[in-house]
Protein backbone atom coordinates (compact mmCIF):
# COMPACT_ATOMS: atom_id res chain seq x y z
CA UNK A 1 0.00 0.00 0.00
CA UNK A 2 1.34 3.34 -1.13
CA UNK A 3 1.56 6.03 1.50
CA UNK A 4 -1.08 8.52 1.35
CA UNK A 5 -0.05 12.43 0.75
CA UNK A 6 0.02 14.45 3.84
CA UNK A 7 -2.91 17.10 4.02
CA UNK A 8 -1.84 20.54 3.62
CA UNK A 9 1.13 22.27 1.59
CA UNK A 10 3.80 20.50 -0.50
CA UNK A 11 6.80 20.41 1.19
CA UNK A 12 8.05 22.40 -1.95
CA UNK A 13 5.74 24.99 -0.81
CA UNK A 14 6.30 24.96 2.42
CA UNK A 15 9.86 25.22 2.14
CA UNK A 16 9.03 28.67 -0.31
CA UNK A 17 6.11 29.73 2.74
CA UNK A 18 9.05 29.12 5.10
CA UNK A 19 11.28 31.44 3.25
CA UNK A 20 8.76 34.42 3.04
CA UNK A 21 8.34 34.57 6.73
CA UNK A 22 11.97 34.43 7.56
CA UNK A 23 11.86 37.69 5.75
CA UNK A 24 8.79 39.32 7.13
CA UNK A 25 9.84 37.98 10.16
CA UNK A 26 13.44 39.89 9.78
CA UNK A 27 11.75 42.81 8.16
CA UNK A 28 9.18 43.08 11.41
CA UNK A 29 12.37 42.78 14.08
CA UNK A 30 14.08 45.82 12.46
CA UNK A 31 10.03 47.73 12.38
CA UNK A 32 9.47 50.17 14.85
CA UNK A 33 6.27 51.47 16.56
CA UNK A 34 3.39 50.81 18.41
CA UNK A 35 1.98 48.58 15.40
CA UNK A 36 5.38 46.90 15.05
CA UNK A 37 5.26 45.89 18.45
CA UNK A 38 1.59 44.95 18.60
CA UNK A 39 2.76 42.74 15.58
CA UNK A 40 5.71 41.53 17.33
CA UNK A 41 3.59 40.04 20.10
CA UNK A 42 0.91 38.77 18.16
CA UNK A 43 3.27 36.52 16.22
CA UNK A 44 4.97 35.31 19.79
CA UNK A 45 1.66 34.93 20.98
CA UNK A 46 0.86 32.56 18.52
CA UNK A 47 4.12 30.48 18.46
CA UNK A 48 3.42 29.89 21.81
CA UNK A 49 0.34 29.04 21.55
CA UNK A 50 1.06 26.68 18.54
CA UNK A 51 3.94 25.07 20.32
CA UNK A 52 2.25 24.35 23.34
CA UNK A 53 -0.67 22.65 21.17
CA UNK A 54 2.28 20.48 19.52
CA UNK A 55 3.59 19.97 22.99
CA UNK A 56 0.14 18.09 23.60
CA UNK A 57 0.00 16.12 20.67
CA UNK A 58 3.52 15.02 21.83
CA UNK A 59 2.38 13.73 24.97
CA UNK A 60 -0.68 12.20 24.01
CA UNK A 61 1.36 10.46 21.12
CA UNK A 62 3.93 9.31 23.42
CA UNK A 63 1.32 8.28 26.29
CA UNK A 64 -0.77 5.78 23.91
CA UNK A 65 1.52 5.26 20.94
CA UNK A 66 5.54 6.05 21.32
CA UNK A 67 6.12 4.58 17.77
CA UNK A 68 4.14 7.43 16.15
CA UNK A 69 6.47 10.36 17.83
CA UNK A 70 9.61 8.58 16.09
CA UNK A 71 7.19 8.89 13.19
CA UNK A 72 6.70 12.47 13.65
CA UNK A 73 10.08 13.51 13.60
CA UNK A 74 10.66 11.75 10.29
CA UNK A 75 8.49 14.57 8.32
CA UNK A 76 10.45 17.05 7.77
CA UNK A 77 8.54 20.19 8.68
CA UNK A 78 7.27 18.41 12.70
CA UNK A 79 11.03 17.74 13.23
CA UNK A 80 12.11 21.55 12.74
CA UNK A 81 8.75 22.44 14.72
CA UNK A 82 9.60 20.00 17.15
CA UNK A 83 13.21 21.15 17.87
CA UNK A 84 12.03 25.04 17.38
CA UNK A 85 10.06 24.68 20.61
CA UNK A 86 12.17 22.19 22.89
CA UNK A 87 9.65 19.21 22.04
CA UNK A 88 12.35 16.51 19.71
CA UNK A 89 12.43 13.75 21.41
CA UNK A 90 16.10 13.27 20.16
CA UNK A 91 19.14 15.15 21.87
CA UNK A 92 20.30 18.19 20.12
CA UNK A 93 23.91 16.49 20.27
CA UNK A 94 22.65 13.49 18.15
CA UNK A 95 21.12 14.94 15.12
CA UNK A 96 23.87 17.86 14.64
CA UNK A 97 26.09 14.29 14.18
CA UNK A 98 24.05 13.04 12.24
CA UNK A 99 23.54 16.41 9.90
CA UNK A 100 27.12 16.19 9.59
CA UNK A 101 27.01 12.42 8.96
CA UNK A 102 24.99 13.27 6.27
CA UNK A 103 27.18 15.92 4.57
CA UNK A 104 30.34 14.50 5.23
CA UNK A 105 30.82 12.51 2.02
CA UNK A 106 30.32 15.89 -0.32
CA UNK A 107 32.52 18.02 2.14
CA UNK A 108 35.11 14.95 1.47
CA UNK A 109 34.92 14.66 -1.74
CA UNK A 110 36.43 18.65 -2.04
CA UNK A 111 38.99 17.83 0.56
CA UNK A 112 37.70 18.95 3.70
CA UNK A 113 36.56 16.65 6.82
CA UNK A 114 34.65 17.66 9.90
CA UNK A 115 33.83 17.08 12.97
CA UNK A 116 31.26 17.56 16.02
CA UNK A 117 33.20 18.62 18.80
CA UNK A 118 30.32 19.39 21.47
CA UNK A 119 26.41 20.44 21.85
CA UNK A 120 27.09 22.35 25.14
CA UNK A 121 24.68 25.03 26.69
CA UNK A 122 22.97 25.35 23.18
CA UNK A 123 26.00 25.91 20.78
CA UNK A 124 27.16 23.11 18.65
CA UNK A 125 31.22 23.73 17.90
CA UNK A 126 32.29 22.13 14.78
CA UNK A 127 35.61 21.68 13.51
CA UNK A 128 36.58 21.36 10.20
CA UNK A 129 39.94 21.35 7.65
CA UNK A 130 39.93 24.27 5.87
CA UNK A 131 40.46 23.77 2.32
CA UNK A 132 41.26 26.01 -1.01
CA UNK A 133 40.55 29.96 -0.55
CA UNK A 134 38.85 32.31 1.61
CA UNK A 135 35.57 32.34 -0.48
CA UNK A 136 35.64 28.64 -0.29
CA UNK A 137 36.54 28.38 3.27
CA UNK A 138 33.52 31.10 4.07
CA UNK A 139 30.87 28.77 1.47
CA UNK A 140 32.10 25.76 3.44
CA UNK A 141 31.15 27.23 6.72
CA UNK A 142 28.23 28.28 5.39
CA UNK A 143 27.26 24.61 4.06
CA UNK A 144 27.94 23.04 7.61
CA UNK A 145 26.23 25.97 9.79
CA UNK A 146 22.94 25.47 7.61
CA UNK A 147 23.20 21.64 8.20
CA UNK A 148 23.66 22.09 12.03
CA UNK A 149 20.56 24.25 12.01
CA UNK A 150 18.43 22.53 9.70
CA UNK A 151 18.70 19.75 11.96
CA UNK A 152 18.69 21.58 15.48
CA UNK A 153 17.99 25.01 14.99
CA UNK A 154 17.70 25.90 18.47
CA UNK A 155 21.61 25.85 18.79
CA UNK A 156 24.17 28.31 17.96
CA UNK A 157 26.96 27.10 15.45
CA UNK A 158 30.30 27.75 16.43
CA UNK A 159 33.23 26.53 13.98
CA UNK A 160 36.73 25.70 14.28
CA UNK A 161 38.92 25.06 11.22
CA UNK A 162 42.33 22.97 10.82
CA UNK A 163 43.01 20.66 13.05
CA UNK A 164 44.59 23.27 15.58
CA UNK A 165 42.06 25.50 15.21
CA UNK A 166 43.31 27.74 12.78
CA UNK A 167 41.65 30.69 10.84
CA UNK A 168 40.09 29.76 7.37
CA UNK A 169 42.83 30.30 4.59
CA UNK A 170 43.06 33.96 2.97
CA UNK A 171 42.74 34.72 -0.60
CA UNK A 172 45.55 35.10 -1.78
CA UNK A 173 45.46 37.63 -5.30
CA UNK A 174 46.53 35.75 -8.60
CA UNK A 175 48.67 38.96 -9.04
CA UNK A 176 50.77 38.15 -6.62
CA UNK A 177 51.42 34.93 -7.73
CA UNK A 178 52.46 35.99 -11.54
CA UNK A 179 54.59 38.37 -10.26
CA UNK A 180 58.61 37.87 -9.70
CA UNK A 181 59.91 37.89 -6.23
CA UNK A 182 60.94 41.97 -4.92
CA UNK A 183 64.39 42.35 -4.31
CA UNK A 184 65.28 44.62 -1.55
CA UNK A 185 68.80 45.62 -1.24
CA UNK A 186 70.28 47.28 1.73
CA UNK A 187 72.81 50.99 1.41
CA UNK A 188 75.59 49.98 0.34
CA UNK A 189 76.97 52.64 2.56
Amino acid sequence: MADRPLPGLPDEEVEELLGRLETLLDRLERATGPVAELAGQAVEGLALMYGTALARVVALADDRAPDLVSSLVQDELLHHLLALHGLHPQPARERVRRALDDIRPGLRSRGVDVELIEVKDDVARVRWSAAGCGSTAAAIGRLIRDAVIGAAPEVRVETVTGPGGSRPPTLIPVESLLRGPTIVRGDPG
